[in-house]
């Protein structure tokens, strides 16, 4: 599992902030008091601006930037400044900071927006008994003047303690020249609430019929929209389980061997190079190599394999696995954010700070949206004024208002980064790591998948599929023999006979006058016998009658296996046939991707009679054989010429030039490094099944994606019209501005709630 390593393209520096890649280097920076897309926007506009920047990216769930810069020309402190300037606290995500840290500034943050709440909540139920006498008869005894002063003293602390982010939120983007959904609500809140205090302490400013207050109105949009914001922080924090849950599997310590005495450490204090004893039962601490000792260990938290894991010394083990059944030594070799876990947790979150092209769409829409919504609002005042019922001034505010709270784009915000985060999540746990949302909806795209041979469908290992005996020979001689001379021989066809006979329990000889015949064959003696193994024209040039084997030959052939004769003193005893076996999944995987009207395709540098024979095997009819390493990328560049979305499956170094050729690039968890750097998806486990599973899970994301983004424009498009009084001509009906503060918190909510449906996502059966 040292895939994962990211040593080609990812390096951690001395403080840990700082990652690279070959354009550059990367830094994440956490951001605070962002509320839309439309402060997204600002934020990722001042930050492209800045000197040496690359590229910039602000995701609104996560709460993150993620920048990516020239190191000789720019600096954090730049970055910093320029996002405080769009008036937003920033500071570098330092990956020595706990998950421990995020969860209590996460809780800080909402313990006091739940205290803000409260104190607003208690203050607007008195405002609104006040403000309906017939809730509380004694109310309706004092003066209209007096109560309205008291409704004044009460609205105010509303206004400038929980309600104070608005305006101070307005005033910030109003120095940026724009616009904002704190804008909305400050102008909105403002108005009624100015309105309302004219009409209490200059009421001869106002005509009679007009001296009405609105205290109530102001009150009651704050704690609503508090209220809204409390759920939706409370519905982000579960967006982000799948990585807790990750975080979660790591041990917090680690029992080292330090002068033969056994010491437990905490797992942060670990150093590569350490031993490290495991009990049964115990999960493992870090990655290392078993050096004395052997158990089962229990992978399926990395690889969803449900079976234990023989490991001996020499074996790989992984930090949060857990040592099933016997006690074993191994030495740390990768500890704290090198580990296999820490890396996938960072990939899963780097993927969750991404954007989906899609995304982009809403931050354009967003940042013209407030500016056309505040046009809107003066439009729909201007009508009522002058055109409206008496009293048509308030009429005009009660509009005015209604425009503002309604039209907030909080959920056009929402509606993208949520479904993200826990899509990448949910892939996280099902053994599917998805690099960024770009590659999610790339992956929604495809309609063609393009499959290497060998490792990825094939084991990519030969093993022995046939042994046929002829001559009354008996197979398990004809194996042990072979095996005797291929033992010699550092060819895999003869690797693959060894280690069959090893496994079936055969007896290996020592073989004398060992000879390896290039292009043909072996040769040697063994126990006497003089044993040839090779080819049809080894055993025609040494004279050997080979006429009742070639039919058998020419048969293996077409099933895509290579065939070797055998033969004992010049006379043929038998036939062993070597391939690279076709994978469990590779059949199903072909079958169900074929079902979702997708094309397959199989790419392999084999000659063609084998590849067509492996491709029948499996069910793929089109077939590019005999190309080059280096021809890949080209094979794909062809597809992609024919107006195909192509994704590329593959393992091997080989393979790396198609993987980032292709639309998507799916590498196999147990292929190399660079295959897994060079590709947009990574299966951990190596089962194509999986790749149906990652296609299917890109649909969901992307449906939830269009769910939210079209609730959110319908939202909108359907609310400020009946906000703006269209159905008071027809049915005398007027929205109410705390009806909208109320739809718009809804909203929000509704959006957040919707993506957290993906929690619950499960491949479907394909039938």
């Amino acid at each position: 599992m040292n895939k994962f390593n990211n040593k080609e393209k990812r390096s951690i520096s001395k403080n840990k902030i700082f990652s690279g890649d070959q354009n550059g280097q990367k830094i994440d920076l956490a951001i605070k008091g962002m509320t839309c897309a439309a402060c997204v926007r600002r934020v990722e506009t001042a930050l492209a601006n800045a000197p040496g920047v690359l590229n910039a990216s602000v995701n609104l769930s996560t709460e993150r930037a993620t920048v990516t810069y020239h190191p000789n020309s720019a600096k954090l402190t730049d970055f910093i400044a320029a996002i405080k300037d769009t008036g937003y606290d920033a500071e570098a995500i330092d990956d020595d900071k706990t998950d421990d840290w995020e969860r209590a500034d996460r809780e800080q943050r909402y313990k006091t927006l739940f205290n803000k709440l409260m104190f607003s909540a208690i203050l607007t139920f008195l405002i609104l008994v006040g403000s309906l006498p017939m809730m509380l008869p004694i109310f309706g005894e004092f003066p209209e003047r007096i109560l309205w002063l008291v409704l004044f003293v009460l609205t105010t602390p509303v206004l400038f303690y929980p309600g104070v982010q608005f305006y101070v939120g307005a005033w910030k983007a109003l120095k940026q020249r724009t616009a904002d959904m704190n804008t909305l609500i400050a102008i909105g809140t403002g108005a009624a609430y100015l309105y309302s205090a004219v009409a209490t302490f200059f009421p001869d400013f106002l005509p009679q019929n007009m001296r009405h207050v609105y205290y109530d109105t102001t009150a009651v949009i704050i704690t609503l929209i508090l209220f809204g914001r409390l759920l939706e922080a409370r519905a982000k924090g579960r967006t982000s389980e799948s990585i807790k849950k990750l975080m979660g599997l790591a041990p917090k310590t680690a029992r080292i061997i330090r002068d033969g005495n056994e010491i437990d450490l905490p797992i942060e204090d670990v150093q590569v190079g350490e031993i490290i004893l495991v009990r049964p039962g115990e999960k493992i601490p870090v990655d290392g190599e078993v050096i004395r000792g052997s158990s089962s260990v229990d992978e399926s938290m990395l690889t969803g394999e449900s079976l234990p894991v023989k490991k001996e010394p020499g074996d790989e083990v992984i930090g949060a696995t857990m040592n099933k059944t016997g006690a074993f030594q191994f030495r740390a070799t990768k500890v704290g954010k090198d580990t296999a876990l820490s890396q996938i947790i960072r990939l899963v979150e780097q993927a969750q700070g991404s954007k989906a092209p899609i995304q982009r769409m809403a931050d354009i829409v967003s940042s013209i949206f407030v500016p056309i919504v505040i046009g809107i609002a003066l439009l729909t005042f201007i009508v009522w004024y002058f055109f409206g019922p008496t009293p048509s001034l308030i009429y005009a505010m009660i509009t005015f208002v209604t425009v503002l709270i309604i039209a907030c784009p909080c959920a056009l915000g929402l509606a993208t980064p949520t479904s993200i985060m826990v899509g990448t999540g949910k892939g996280a746990e099902l053994g599917i790591l998805i690099k960024s949302g770009e590659a999610l909806e790339t992956a929604y795209n495809i309609d063609t998948i393009v499959f290497d041979k060998t490792g990825t469908i094939t084991v990519g290992e030969p093993a022995v599929t046939d042994i046929i005996a002829f001559n009354h020979f008996d197979e398990k001689d004809i194996h042990s023999m072979a095996a005797s001379v291929e033992q010699m021989s550092e060819h895999p066809l003869g690797e693959a006979v060894v280690n069959s006979a090893k496994q079936q329990g055969l007896k290996i000889f020592q073989p004398d006058n060992f000879r390896a015949l290039p292009g043909h064959g072996v040769a040697a003696r063994v126990n006497g016998a003089e044993i040839i193994i090779g080819n049809l024209k080894l055993m025609q040039e040494r004279g050997i009658a080979i006429d009742q084997v070639q039919n058998a030959m020419i048969k293996l052939a077409d099933d895509g296996k290579t065939p070797m004769i055998v033969s004992f003193d010049e006379r043929v005893a038998g036939i062993i046939a070597v391939a690279d076996p076709i994978k469990e999944d590779s059949v199903k995987a072909v079958r169900d991707l074929k079902k979702l009207a997708l094309e397959i395709v199989m790419i392999t540098g084999d000659n063609e009679r084998t590849a067509m024979a492996v491709a029948r095997k499996v069910g793929i009819e089109r077939v590019f054989a005999e190309v080059l390493p280096e021809e890949k990328a080209n094979q794909i560049a062809k597809l992609q010429a024919e107006g195909k979305k192509v994704a590329m499956v593959g393992d091997g170094i080989n393979d790396a030039p198609a993987l980032a050729r292709a639309d998507i690039g799916i590498a196999i968890g147990t292929g190399t490094d660079v295959a897994i750097e060079a590709s947009d998806i990574t299966l951990i486990k190596g089962n194509l099944v999986n790749v149906t599973t990652a296609i299917q899970l890109s649909q969901a994301v992307m449906r939830n994606i269009k769910q939210n983004l079209f609730g959110s424009f319908i939202y909108n498009i359907l609310g400020i019209p009946v906000a703006a009084g269209l159905l008071y001509p027809f049915f005398g009906l007027l929205l109410n501005p705390m009806v909208a503060a109320a739809a718009m918190a809804a909203s929000s909510v509704t959006v957040v709630s919707n993506a957290l449906r993906l929690r619950h996502f499960k491949p479907k059966a394909i039938l």
